[in-house]
């Protein structure tokens, strides 16, 4: 009779290896390790080496003990009954038939007839065994397990899977390391972003996030994958989105060019979410490495800044001479002049003065981003000679300002101050004037109405005269006539 039910078994077997991705060989070891250790629990002894052979076919079972050849130069002779006896009065004893070493002046150890054989012992079962050699001898199956061999099994088993889950993972995420991964974001804590990337959990820690992104549950993202870390909970993949070879990547995605290598990407200097210069050049003569990144119409730097959350990307033809190199990497500011220590990578670079603001950029940004491209200390100076800023190759920025400069900028300042004030005096004295203007006008308004009112009032004064005088005069002829009659 089988301990296993083998169709169920089979169907186990067959749904760890497709879900864990963990060979059916390991998990049949796995198991067979548990029966092992099931056995010495129930029927082996202290010091026993217990193996077992399981056929997942048959559900056939064998149980069989190792010992390992050894002679009087490996081992110490075996103690005694009085030994034993003398040690355990002055509990002095020790796991020493267990093969721990005593300290002493002896440094092998304790022979345990349970663990060793004597090489001569061993030459009667074969005759060609040798010293260190694995003995075999067959024990007598058992089907018959009590409660607490079946949990230490259980144990066993659980504990040889998750070994055997770990290793697959690190075994295929390994080959991995250095690419883009997907994942979708399992939640936010402290600022580190935990992903679900194939079963596997991701973590991207703040300082290898993107600034001014925001991640939010269940968004599915792309980040690039530069360390598999082994923990005692699991194994966590390191992934980054800050990364300067993120770019690398995204750009061999979209550029057929760079995925097969015809254009490299030599030198990457990257301030996530801000801006980025990449170095690029071309192993064919008739491929032009600037056209191969920015493609038709600008299609595949347009994908790649989109990927980085429109993150800009400066383009620089990469050249084997230094001076060329450290020129181009300042663009979009035009260099007159370059003077190059190669000894000492350090480089002054000439430029108009209208073009020093392109050269140094925003807070030295370009400069910096320069100075991190080329690996070179850069000085950037004005058509007088004069060192206006300063970038090493840590990206460290020192921009000198000019004590002729300041004073010309603060009489500037202190002019324009002036001009501002004599302005509102002015704008002052404007105002009240046509203030005075508007009440005179109101004034002369003000006499013209009365003036106005007084000559209507004349008018209809004469007007009520007349009118009277006429009636009058009608009055006097009606008189005359009647008195004629």
């Amino acid at each position: 009779m089988s301990l296993f039910d083998l169709k169920a078994l089979a169907m186990t077997l067959d749904q760890l290896e497709e879900e864990k991705k963990i060979p059916r060989e390991r998990i049949v070891e796995a198991l067979e390790q548990a029966l092992a250790a099931a056995y010495k629990k129930d029927y082996g002894k202290k010091g026993q080496i217990v193996r077992t052979n399981f056929d997942s076919e048959t559900g056939d079972i064998e149980f069989y003990q190792v010992k390992i050849a050894v002679d009087d130069s490996m081992v110490k002779p075996e103690l005694t009954e009085e030994e034993i006896a003398e040690q355990q009065s002055a509990k002095t004893l020790t796991n020493e038939t267990e093969g721990v070493k005593k300290e002493d002046d002896d440094e092998r150890i304790r022979f345990n007839p349970e663990h060793h054989i004597y090489l001569e012992d061993a030459k009667r079962i074969k005759s060609d065994a040798e010293l260190e050699e694995e003995i075999v001898f067959p024990l007598d199956a058992q089907e018959d397990f009590g409660r607490i061999a079946a949990q230490t099994a259980k144990q066993v088993i659980i504990q040889k899977i998750r070994e055997a889950e770990r290793e697959a993972i690190v075994e295929e995420f390994a080959e991995r390391q250095g690419e883009i991964v997907s994942g979708i974001v399992q939640k936010v804590d402290r600022g580190t972003v935990f992903m679900d990337i194939g079963g596997v959990t991701g973590v991207m820690a703040r300082q290898e996030q993107i600034p001014g992104e925001f991640y939010r549950q269940g968004q599915r993202i792309k980040a690039y994958l530069y360390l598999v870390e082994e923990t005692p909970r699991g194994v966590n993949l390191r992934v980054s989105r800050s990364h300067p070879r993120l770019i690398e990547v995204l750009f061999a995605m979209e550029s057929p060019e760079i995925d097969s290598e015809t254009v490299e990407i030599k030198s990457i200097a990257r301030e996530a979410g801000n801006r980025s210069k990449i170095a690029v050049w071309s192993n064919d003569e008739n491929v032009d490495p600037i056209g191969a990144c920015v493609g038709q119409k600008g299609i595949r730097v347009t994908t790649v800044m989109s990927e980085l959350g429109g993150e800009k990307i400066d383009i620089i033809p990469w050249s084997p001479d230094a001076a060329e190199f450290v020129a181009s990497s300042l663009a979009p500011a035009k260099v007159i002049d370059i003077e190059v220590d190669d000894a000492n990578r350090y480089a002054k670079v000439e430029v108009a003065d209208d073009q020093l603001s392109l050269a140094i950029g925003k807070g030295g940004q370009n400069v910096r981003l320069a100075a991190k491209l080329t690996g070179w200390k850069i000085d950037i100076a004005g058509v007088e000679g004069e060192s206006i800023a300063t970038a090493d190759e840590d990206g460290e920025v020192e921009i000198v300002e000019d004590e002729k400069d300041e004073s010309v900028h603060n009489e500037t300042n202190e002019e324009a101050s002036f001009e501002e004030t004599a302005d509102e005096a002015d704008t002052t004295e404007e105002k009240k004037a046509e203030d005075t203007d508007t009440k005179n006008e109101d004034v002369e308004d003000t006499d013209s109405e009365d003036k106005n009112d007084e000559e209507d009032t004349k008018e209809s004064e004469e007007e009520t005269t007349e009118v009277d005088s006429e009636d009058d005069t009608s009055d006097s002829k009606v008189d005359e006539s009647e008195d004629k009659e």
